[in-house]
């Protein structure tokens, strides 16, 4: 006979108060009160909380609508524009609110600096003050002393940067590869150990500093293996080669791996464009400026007219031509517009005489907000995108564009169509065999 012994993990449920419900702001609160913890989330928008409190959420996110209703109807996630209500009692406090990119590229810390501001009255003896919001070292000694000069309470801050990619935020938080747990303070330290564990991922403690210069190091990295493999397909295109096999032929290498080689037209985001601009600008700032960041950057700003360029030579000309145009957010499983390829390539198109038609899963809606309605047309799938189109150009790798009924398509367009995959999300041969004319990137 054998006995089996059951062991109880008794995890010390907290408070949290989290300033922004943003993309980071709100994924993070549904998650952790998705625990047990009881989470405030803040924000001055009052239709905002309003319509949150009510399970409406602000953007598409899979998996996030139901993770928020399931919270607020149980009472652990509660919205609220009111600063005493989220701060009075959080053990933890998290800010998360947007650091844009100024002008000259540093990072815009106003909303960090003003979150810290307003939070500061309220603080209890003993809070943590968390920065998720991704900031240049030396960020949490600013936090400190904005709310050092507001309360004589002791209080800790700690940098815990989040990496969470839109599509898949849900899963990412709840199944992150690793932690960072920026602090100096045994007892912080030991408190968000504490609050993470439920989290399965590897957790790594560091220094404050280290952990917001890793968030922008990740960035730029991810970001210049992008720049890397374009550079890799126009030389492709020069040569005969197909960048699809070099990415196979170099990425069997365990030491570079198989994963992240993305050509196509740029990088884009809210992430990736302004973390390098940032992480290039406080190098200028401490005097080590000049060097890879501002190339990663100048390439990916440089590529986009240079391939349209190439694409308007397929095409014969835009002017006075109908193109397609399928995909509008700047990735699959989102509909955030932010550096999305769409927002320069159909005023471009549209500016060189070419009638635009475009179609996407989620992000029609936001794309029309912005372009509006004189700039594009918008489709109900994509088919009616492509009638009387003599190009079409996927722009992202939405699940439906990868199985389109290609006959279908063929029909729709005029003769002599162009087929224009940015994603190489089709084998050429199968594209020719449909009767169309295929540009891919680095084929």
């Amino acid at each position: 006979m054998t006995t089996t012994k059951l062991v109880y993990v008794i995890i010390s449920l907290m408070t949290i108060g989290v300033v922004g419900v943003g993309f980071v702001g709100l994924v993070t609160a549904a998650v952790f009160s998705k625990f047990g913890n009881t989470v405030w989330a803040v924000n001055r928008d009052k239709q905002k909380s309003d319509d949150l409190k009510n399970g409406k959420i602000p953007f598409f996110e899979p998996g996030l609508e139901e993770l928020v209703k399931e919270s607020v109807e149980a009472g652990r996630l509660k919205f609220t524009t009111q600063y005493s209500d989220a701060i009075s009692d959080a053990d933890v406090v998290m800010i998360a609110v947007g650091t844009p990119s100024a002008p000259d590229g540093t990072a815009d810390l106003s909303a960090v600096f003003g979150a810290a501001k307003s939070l500061a009255p309220y603080i209890k003896t003993g809070a943590i003050v968390i920065v998720k919001s991704t900031v240049p070292p030396g960020t949490n000694d600013k936090v400190r002393e904005i709310i050092g000069t507001v309360t004589k309470k002791q209080f800790y801050t700690a940098s815990v940067p989040e990496f969470l990619r839109e599509g898949t935020a849900v899963d990412d938080t709840l199944h992150p590869d690793r932690i960072l747990i920026g602090s100096n303070e045994p007892a912080v330290i030991k408190k968000l150990l504490e609050l993470h564990r439920p989290l399965n991922g590897e957790t790594v403690i560091m220094r404050p500093e280290s952990a917001q210069l890793t968030k922008y190091s990740s960035n730029a990295y991810l970001a210049n293996r992008i720049v890397f493999i374009n550079q890799i397909s126009d030389l492709a295109e020069k040569t005969g080669a197909d960048v699809q096999e070099i990415i196979r032929g170099m990425g069997l290498d365990s030491r570079i791996g198989l994963h992240y080689w993305w050509p196509g037209l740029q990088y884009g985001g809210s992430c990736f464009p302004k973390d390098v601009k940032e992480l290039a600008a406080y190098a200028r700032r401490v005097g080590e400026g000049d060097g890879l960041f501002e190339k990663i950057d100048q390439l990916n700003e440089n590529r986009l007219l240079k391939l349209l360029t190439r694409f308007e030579k397929a095409v014969g000309g835009w002017n006075g031509k109908t193109v397609a145009v399928l995909g509008l957010s700047f990735k699959p499983n989102t509909d955030d517009m932010r550096e999305a390829p769409s927002m320069k390539v159909i005023p471009l198109l549209t500016a060189a005489g070419a009638a635009v038609y475009v179609y996407d899963p989620q992000a029609s809606g936001h794309a029309k907000k912005i372009l509006g309605d004189s700039v594009a047309k918008y489709a109900v799938n994509p088919y009616e995108a492509v009638k009387g189109a003599t190009a079409l150009m996927i722009l992202v790798e939405w699940d439906e564009f990868k199985s389109l009924d290609l006959p279908k398509i063929k029909k729709n367009m005029t003769p002599g169509a162009v087929f224009i995959d940015t994603r190489n999300l089709y084998d050429p041969q199968i594209i020719k065999e449909a009767g169309l004319k295929y540009v891919g990137i680095g084929r």
